[in-house]
């Protein structure tokens, strides 16, 4: 049987892109469809940040690492709820991964960087090592890098193309439709990004996504609307990681992702419903949703005068004017005291008071027995002596889980990067990769990176596998 392609691949963002590439690498005639007018997906309004065990630029800076080593933490830290053998191969070929993207220009260099937009290596959350490895440009630098190497390799591509069905020949694959159209392959990687986009599955497939209200934002590329459900839905394909993505705590009035919005004052702390002190305000997004949830979905954000005119320009929420819009708004409180400041927030004054004298104490030394927020202050290159909240008038702002940046439900793979059916069949010659796949990414965001090392090395493995098995069946004819 004659096909129009070797492999046909849905999305052109990082995990598409890559399996695109590492196809092409190995000989395939390979067409990439993507959805949207420009390529990239949420890859490229990321960081960029990749996790990664046991690479070059750990080993130039003294970081003892191994996939063993990642993989212990990963499993820990999901109470093993993910699928420990394809998880098992992410964090091996974590490694390669870095190595294969510097062989196409992109620049990881071997310094340290203090957060995720200075290039180097960083701490990206809860890990045991470092393993935040922040490109030069951004996911804009890889989708770029990824982009060069599709051209050079004659992968075709086609924008404004959404794919909308698989052709089956039994229980294999035999292509796509695209726009009432039939495209034909033997192979077929679904990598269309996840469900972020489309309201109606975010109820049903993450409904934490709920806690926030209509303080909910989406930063995930707008092509991120489930199309793999439907397929999923039509094929009797099993999905995993229901109730499960990437939410990141904001301010009640926080409309951006971090660099456009701002980031709030170091001298902060953040209280309960009872007026404790709950957390380190700079817990990891991994497993500040979490905290909250325990506190009924939100906590309060304390801070003073002296904190709010601190607070660098030019930023689009965090910013010492934006704040006192919201305060007229009545979504920032404020008094001139703390006794008033509880009040208005309904906390018991006496605990508030109580929390931030504790809190001015600790941080007045440099060193939270509390909640060891001083190590995540020092990860960041940042003095844990801060000024105390003490100069009126007091601010408060409620700090919810309201931006929503992925979601994990996914076509359940094997670690080769296959799709199962509900069965527990393997579909031959379906793939997925990125957020369109199930099984890696769980209920805890493991570091900082995670969803784009992820996305790349399913993307990688699957154009390879595709391409072995077109060369297994030209060697069985």
């Amino acid at each position: 049987m004659g096909y129009d392609y070797d492999l046909v691949v849905i999305g052109a963002g990082g995990a598409g892109l890559a399996a695109a590439v590492s196809a092409a690498q190995h000989g395939l005639r390979v067409l990439v469809l993507e959805s949207e007018a420009e390529i990239g997906g949420s890859t490229q309004l990321s960081a960029g940040m990749l996790t990664a065990a046991a690479t070059g630029v750990q080993r130039a800076l003294g970081v003892e690492d191994s996939p063993e080593r990642m993989f212990q933490h990963y499993m820990d830290l999901n109470q093993w709820r993910v699928l420990p053998g394809p998880t098992r191969m992410f964090c091996e070929q974590s490694g390669t991964l870095i190595d294969w993207l510097l062989d196409f220009g992109v620049e990881i260099p071997a310094q340290l960087s203090r957060n995720a937009h200075m290039p180097g290596l960083t701490r990206a959350g809860v890990e045991d090592v470092w393993r935040g490895h922040v490109p030069k440009d951004q996911g804009y630098g890889l989708v770029q890098a990824l982009d060069r190497a599709r051209r050079r390799l004659k992968v075709d591509l086609a924008l404004g193309s959404r794919a909308t069905d698989l052709l089956r020949d039994g229980p294999a694959v035999r292509g796509v439709v695209v726009d009432g159209a039939e495209v034909t392959a033997p192979s077929v990687v679904v990598a269309c990004g996840g469900l972020a986009q489309n309201p109606e599955l975010v109820r049903e497939y993450f409904p934490d996504a709920g806690i926030a209200g209509d303080s909910l934002f989406v930063v995930a590329a707008p092509g991120s609307r489930g199309d793999h459900i439907a397929l999923a839905e039509r094929h009797d394909l099993s999905l995993f990681g229901h109730g499960w993505g990437l939410l990141l705590v904001t301010a009640e009035f926080q409309r951006f992702h971090h660099w456009q919005s701002g980031f709030p004052p170091a001298s902060r702390i953040h209280v309960n419903a009872d007026g404790h002190r709950c957390m380190d305000e700079d817990a990891p997004y991994a497993v500040s949703p979490g905290i909250l949830k325990d506190h009924g979905g939100f906590v309060w954000a304390v801070f003073d005068e002296a904190a709010r005119t601190g607070l660098p320009p030019g930023y689009a929420d965090w910013a010492a004017d934006r704040v006192l819009e919201e305060v007229g708004k009545g979504v920032v409180r404020c008094a001139d005291t703390l006794p008033e400041l509880a009040a208005r927030i309904d906390v018991p004054a006496a605990n508030l008071i109580r929390s931030i004298e504790r809190f001015n104490a600790l941080f007045e030394r440099g060193h939270d027995e509390d909640f060891l927020r001083h190590e995540s202050l020092a990860a960041k290159q940042v003095d844990p002596r801060l000024p105390p909240v003490g100069t009126g008038p007091f601010y408060a702002v409620r700090m919810l889980p309201a931006e929503l940046v992925c979601t994990h439900t996914g076509l359940r793979i094997d670690s080769r990067a296959r799709v199962l059916d509900t069965g527990g069949r393997v579909v031959p010659g379906l793939y997925a990769a990125g957020e369109a796949a199930g099984g890696i990414l769980g209920e805890r965001y493991v570091g900082g990176g995670n969803s784009v090392a992820h996305a790349l090395v399913l993307g990688r493995l699957a154009g390879q596998e595709a391409a072995q098995r077109l060369n297994d069946a030209g060697s069985a004819a």
